[in-house]
């Protein structure tokens, strides 16, 4: 008898190993639907009610600005940075979040600004405003839900805009910079608010659209075809060599603006693929010994300069992708959570290249005759 309850528990104990083995496969195997799931709002945006408006008179309303506006203190930059930065919120409870969010703060300013923004700090005064960004769900559907609020985002950051044009610009340079859901925002503001107006676009240095998908055939403004070209697009959308998963999520899931302010897929377009190591929209390979810096801010305090790694990558663009060979340093190198990974790296390839590109187009922007912006004397 006690032969037959022994032999009964050892079989419980297998039906039981064999049902948590098959649940981790499931876990593993379905792990991108159910962490999706856990995102997703679980509301039609159309009865969404979304967080409170910024209002962008308030200080507390820029996640980066000048301590007293910037205007006209001895030493300081003499052009400004307009900053749209990239998705930190993960969603979850909203399909756009708060401008409070205490942990996608956290992330803008641990990992996003000390790596995107880093770059320009010694060149211009950051403006970056907080908005109602599209959650990371968002990102991961093309849902006419999350449509609707990278729509919605959209406003936010045009009323900023419009805030800094009118009350802080002053006739300064400026560089439009956006970042993956930010360099989309930063498309549109870049064809609706900034080209159209002879004023703004005789004081823009060029748009950094850092991983952003636009649209070869129908850019936002003339493309920086040269170096220390002005009032041009500089943007495009990154993968490592052999890394086909990323490159080809990056191309499927890529939205673009059409008229009337929508948004549809690329649709077979190629986008617009702009070599940071060239400084030039090409499809010109460029040799590693072009890199002037790679570097990992994350961690620092905002505008500490972070040590470079010189060399790390090669560019070429191809098929609209541009394709980096694999770094050689591990800080140079995808990390973290599954969340953590389908947003904007923890790094910047591309660092100082970005930042003499900049400096590059700021003093073409000032040597021109018809320039109506004040001379820049940039600091090195």
């Amino acid at each position: 008898m006690a032969q037959r309850r022994s032999g009964f528990g050892v079989l419980l104990l297998r039906a039981a190993l064999v049902t948590v083995g098959l649940l981790l496969v499931a876990a593993v195997i379905w792990r991108d639907d159910i962490i999706r799931t856990t995102l997703d709002p679980k509301v039609p945006f159309q009865t969404y009610d979304p967080p409170a408006a910024p209002d962008y008179v308030q200080r507390s309303a820029w996640a980066l600005r000048p301590l007293d506006g910037g205007h006209g203190r001895p030493g300081e930059p003499a052009a400004d940075v307009f900053f749209v930065g990239p998705t930190t919120y993960d969603g979850g409870r909203h399909w756009n979040a708060p401008i409070d969010e205490a942990r996608a703060g956290r992330e803008f300013r641990r990992v996003m600004a000390p790596n995107y923004a880093g770059p320009f700090v010694r060149l211009a005064r950051i403006y970056a405003p907080r908005y109602r960004q599209a959650s990371l769900y968002s990102m991961l559907t093309l849902r006419e839900d999350a449509r609707e609020a990278r729509r919605f985002a959209y406003g936010d950051v045009a009323q900023a805009f419009r805030r800094y044009r009118e009350a802080d610009n002053q006739g300064r340079a400026f560089v439009l910079v956006g970042v993956e859901q930010g360099g989309t925002l930063a498309a549109r503001l870049l064809s609706e608010e900034i080209m159209p107006d002879p004023t703004m676009r005789a004081r823009l240095a060029a748009a950094y659209l850092i991983d952003t998908a636009i649209p070869a055939d129908a850019p936002p403004a003339p493309v920086c075809a040269r170096p220390s070209q002005t009032a041009c697009v500089a943007a495009w959308v990154g993968a490592v060599d052999g890394d086909k998963v990323r490159s080809e999520r990056l191309i499927d899931r890529a939205l673009v603006w059409t008229t009337g302010g929508q948004l549809d897929s690329l649709a077979g377009r190629t986008p617009l693929c702009f070599n940071p190591l060239l400084g030039a929209v090409t499809d010109a390979e460029a040799a590693p010994r072009l890199n002037l810096g790679a570097a990992n801010a994350t961690g620092l305090e905002w505008a500490a300069r972070p040590p470079f790694l010189t060399r790390q990558v090669g560019a070429r663009c191809e098929n609209g992708v541009l394709r980096v060979t694999r770094p050689n340093s591990p800080s140079l190198r995808p990390s973290g959570s599954w969340t953590e990974r389908r947003k904007a790296p923890g790094y910047n390839l591309f660092y100082a290249d970005l930042e003499a590109d900049a400096k590059a187009r700021l003093a073409a922007l000032a040597a021109r005759p018809e320039a109506s912006v004040a001379a820049l004397s940039l600091r090195p």
